[in-house]
Parts: C-alpha cells; sequence; structure tokens
C-alpha cells in the first residue's frame, strides 16, 4: 500500500510512497471517498520530526530572506507554470482523495494559483515608506522583513487552495514555511512541496509535515516558529489562536461559517436557483464559503423561489468524482457522511420541513463511497440547532424573514460572520446591506464572495481569529515585520578642530529629538 511520508529537506519522501519512516511510526488510514476503501496510509509525525524539518528552515532561510525579492518571484512564476504543466494529474490525485469532481479539483488549484500570481509582486508589495526632511537634515524610512519561520496549519477541503494561499506569500516574503496539512487527502500538499523545490527554491523553504493533534500542538509551542495560519472549524480555530498566541507567535485562524444568501422579491430566480445550485451543493457543501443558508424576504418570494428549488435540485446529478456529468461527488469519510445525515435527522426533529431527503443515497456500483443526496428544509428557525451551527454537507436550509429588516438581522446576529450575499436589482437595498451587514465578505448578487488574490481573505466573529486577514496586502502584513529607520548624516561642521574622537566638543552638533511644531 501507497505510503504518504513527509516532505523533509534532505528525507527520501514523496507523495507517491515511503521511505525513511521509522517501521513503528504512527500511520493514519487515506480513504478513497468514491468506494469507501482505504487507498494509502499517511505518517503521522512527532516533535521529533517537527524538529528535523525546523532545523532545515533555520539553515536555509537566512539566505533566502537575502534573496532579493525579484529573484524570489521568479521561483514564484516558475512554480506557477510547473503547476499548470501538471494541473491535470493534480486535480486527478486531489479528487481521489477529498472526493470533488474534476472541475472544482481544477478550480482548487487555480484559486490556489491566483494567490502565487499576486505572491509574483512581491517586489512592489514589500516597498516601505520613506518621509525626507521629517526633522532637521532627518529622514525616515521604513522596511517589511520576514519574520523567519511560519506554518500553515490547512483542512481537507481545499488541500491545495489554502496550502498556496498561505505560503505563496510567507515564501514571497522571504520566510521559511511549514505546511501542516489535513491527514484526510496529504498527497497534493507533498506534491506542490516538490515542484517549488523543482522550481528553484532551497531545500528547507518549503517543507510538510503530516500529524495530527500532536503535530499541532508542536507546532504551536515550537520557540522558532514565528507566525502560525489555520483554517479549519471555529473551536478548533479558537484553541489554536489561544495556544500560539500564549506561546508569544502571531496567528490568524480562519473558523467555521453558516453563510446566507439573502433574496429580495426583486431578484431574478431563475439567476438565484443558477447560483444557489453551485454555492449550496458544489463540492458537496464542504466549503466554509458555501451558500447553506436562503433567506426569502416574504412569503411570496420563499413560495416562488421553493417552487424553482424542488425541480432543480432534482436535476442535481451526484455521481464519482470521474464524472464529468456530475454536479459533485462524495463528501470526505464515512464519519462525515454520518455526521451530515445526522444534522438532517436534528433539523426535522425540530420542526424543519423536510422538503427534499438526501439520507441514504447510494450510488450504483459504488455503494460503500460516501456520497449524501442533495436535500432541502424549509421553515427552519433561528432557534434551531442545525441553524446555528455548520452542517458542511449539500444540505439548504431556507429560513423565511417577513421582511429586509428581519433578513439583515440573521446573518448579522449568527455566531458565524465569514460571507453572505444579497440577491436584488435595487440598488439601494444592496448598498445599505453592504454597509450594516455584521459579516466580513459580502456578495451582490454573488453567492460566494471570496475576494481576488489581491484583495484579503476572512470572516468576523467566531470565523475568524486575530487581526490579520490572509493574502492580499494583508497577507503581505502577516508574515512581515516593519523595521523604522531614523537617519541623519552630519557634516561635521560644528565641531572645533581636533575633536574628531567624539569628546565633549560634539555638544554643538548633539542630536535633538525633533519636533513636528
Amino acid at each position: 500500500m501507497r505510503t504518504i511520508d513527509h516532505h523533509i529537506a534532505g528525507a527520501a519522501s514523496t507523495a507517491g510512497g515511503g521511505g525513511g519512516v521509522p517501521a513503528a511510526a504512527r500511520h493514519g488510514n487515506v480513504f478513497d471517498p468514491n468506494t469507501g476503501q482505504v487507498q494509502a496510509r499517511v505518517t503521522l509525525g512527532t516533535a521529533a520530526d517537527l524538529d528535523r524539518a525546523v532545523a532545515a528552515a533555520q539553515a536555509a532561510q537566512p539566505g533566502w530572506a537575502a534573496t532579493n525579492p525579484q529573484r524570489r518571484a521568479r521561483v514564484l512564476f516558475r512554480f506557477k507554470e510547473l503547476v499548470e504543466r501538471e494541473m491535470d494529474d493534480l486535480a486527478r490525485l486531489l479528487a481521489s482523495e477529498h472526493g470533488k469532481v474534476i472541475a472544482d479539483a481544477k478550480g482548487d488549484i487555480q484559486r490556489g494559483l491566483e494567490v502565487i500570481e499576486f505572491a509574483c509582486g512581491i517586489p512592489h508589495a514589500l516597498k516601505g515608506e520613506y518621509t525626507q526632511g521629517a526633522g532637521p537634515g532627518i529622514d525616515v524610512y521604513s522596511m517589511r522583513q520576514p519574520l523567519g519561520l511560519g506554518a500553515g496549519i490547512t483542512p481537507f477541503n481545499f488541500p491545495a487552495m489554502i496550502p498556496m494561499w498561505m505560503f505563496g506569500v510567507a515564501i514571497a516574503c522571504g520566510n521559511a514555511f511549514l505546511l501542516k496539512p489535513s491527514e484526510r487527502d496529504p498527497s497534493v500538499p507533498v506534491r506542490l512541496a516538490e515542484l517549488m523545490l523543482e522550481a528553484g527554491a532551497p531545500e528547507g523553504i518549503l517543507q510538510v509535515v503530516h500529524g495530527d493533534k500532536e503535530m499541532v500542538d508542536a507546532i504551536l509551542d515550537h520557540p522558532a516558529i514565528a507566525a502560525v495560519s489555520f483554517v479549519g472549524s471555529s473551536d478548533i480555530a479558537h484553541y489554536v489562536y489561544r495556544r500560539g498566541v500564549d506561546a508569544g507567535k502571531r496567528v490568524q485562524a480562519m473558523g467555521g461559517a453558516k453563510n446566507h444568501g439573502v433574496v429580495m422579491p426583486d431578484a431574478d430566480l431563475d439567476q438565484v436557483v443558477a447560483d444557489l445550485l453551485g454555492a449550496a451543493f458544489g463540492s458537496a457543501g464542504e466549503r466554509c464559503m458555501a451558500l447553506p443558508v436562503v433567506v426569502p424576504v416574504g412569503d411570496q418570494t420563499a413560495e416562488r423561489l421553493r417552487d424553482k428549488l424542488i425541480p432543480a435540485i432534482g436535476g442535481l446529478r451526484v455521481g464519482v468524482s470521474t464524472d464529468p456529468e456530475a454536479h459533485y461527488g462524495p463528501v470526505v469519510n464515512a464519519a462525515h457522511k454520518q455526521r451530515v445525515e445526522q444534522w438532517i435527522g436534528t433539523a426535522v426533529e425540530e420542526g424543519a420541513e423536510l422538503v427534499v431527503d438526501g439520507r441514504g443515497f447510494t450510488l450504483q456500483g459504488h455503494e460503500q463511497g460516501f456520497f449524501v443526496g442533495p436535500t432541502l428544509l424549509d421553515r427552519v428557525t433561528p432557534q434551531m440547532r442545525s441553524y446555528q451551527e455548520e452542517i458542511f454537507g449539500p444540505v439548504l436550509q431556507i429560513v423565511r424573514a417577513p421582511d429586509f429588516e428581519t433578513a439583515l438581522r440573521l446573518p448579522s446576529e449568527h455566531q458565524y460572520g465569514n460571507g453572505v450575499a444579497i440577491f436584488t436589482r435595487n440598488g439601494h437595498a444592496a448598498r445599505e446591506f453592504a454597509a450594516r451587514v455584521n459579516v466580513g465578505m459580502v456578495g451582490i448578487n454573488v453567492p460566494i464572495p471570496v475576494p481576488v488574490a489581491y484583495h484579503t481573505f476572512g470572516g468576523w466573529k467566531r470565523s475568524g481569529f486575530g487581526d490579520i486577514n490572509q493574502h492580499g496586502p494583508e497577507g503581505v502584513r502577516f508574515w512581515t515585520k516593519v523595521k523604522t529607520v531614523t537617519q541623519r548624516w552630519p557634516d561635521g561642521s560644528a565641531l572645533p578642530s581636533g575633536s574628531e574622537d567624539g569628546g565633549p566638543s560634539r555638544v554643538q552638533d548633539a542630536f535633538v529629538i525633533p519636533t513636528m511644531g
């Protein structure tokens, strides 16, 4: 059976299998979600494995930081070319471990590459500030310098995009980077590290360590790691944030979500339904920016929307990852399938109306696969636990709102604040909603408002812990520290002859802190 090992400088380990791992090492199973069968095993590392990776990173990072930003950018340009060259193979590998269809797998990779493209502009993004004449003969300038060693802890749902969101900017800024991907689908992150090495990055600049909570805690506690970026569930994000900050690290920790789509009475419902099918059910709903809650304003809007949703959902094709006609594939593993189906049952017990039931779905020839059919629940209320918590599956809930103000309050008062969307033809309503809603990312007739790579990604409330968001200019801020220099070059004209030794006669040329008055 294939073994997926760490990618640590000096170790002969690849995504394809095994070497250099002690026989006594712990391992986890990697499933093929389409069949339900174990297809590989992944090494679960220890603090000693992390120490080896940290030592290699510390050896490589000073030279990388001293490399000028333009040359670092050239490595990223080459990395992008290599990933694009292997797009088809990477997408198939990703789909085989995650379960998303090939088109979604390619989208996963492409959205990560867009951040790499942004990072290729790092010579411009790293430029500091300069003030000439801040005081008499005094100039002040700032420079952004790398933190040294950063780490990323990434989830299973985007095994290519989220790692590239993190390491692309971190490496461009001159840092070394340690990636701890999800143990559920670890092969693509290892392959990305191999391609970064092929692109010209020094050994030790991008390494991959696998593991579970033991490895996460080792990363959070390691004194040489200056910053940690995390994406996952909110409870774990909070844990990562607190433990990392307590250890003196800079931490950004992105959590869960319950994104709402508000549908105004004037919205184009055919377009809304088309958008909802992709946003709620695409990638089996396993996206932190999925749209699992739709909020029609007014009962008439709700009834019209529901009448259009039912046949549209009935037309969705659930299939294996390699089926080019499938709209989405299986969820990641059996435990997650069970969890999603339990949430559907909970919603029914709480009083929600089950309009389309996706439980018990099987696919002929793949009866052991981890498939969940599309599910639609109506008359969901804010008091229901199934509304309050993240389901993370192909489940769409309808929460009816009598008016605009109620619809605005629902996402604003929810514990999560990742993304939200409004569908309307009314510019005033859209502008009012965007300005007032208490959510970090807003879409206006855009169902999944993930910002482009040169803006920044981050939610509010329990969807994000830390003060600095991911990628874009905020990413550069996160992975660097600012040094400010105040300088002057006295010409010595105030010094009497013979006092060049710096004696008391220099008092006439002594520095006085300038004021702006």
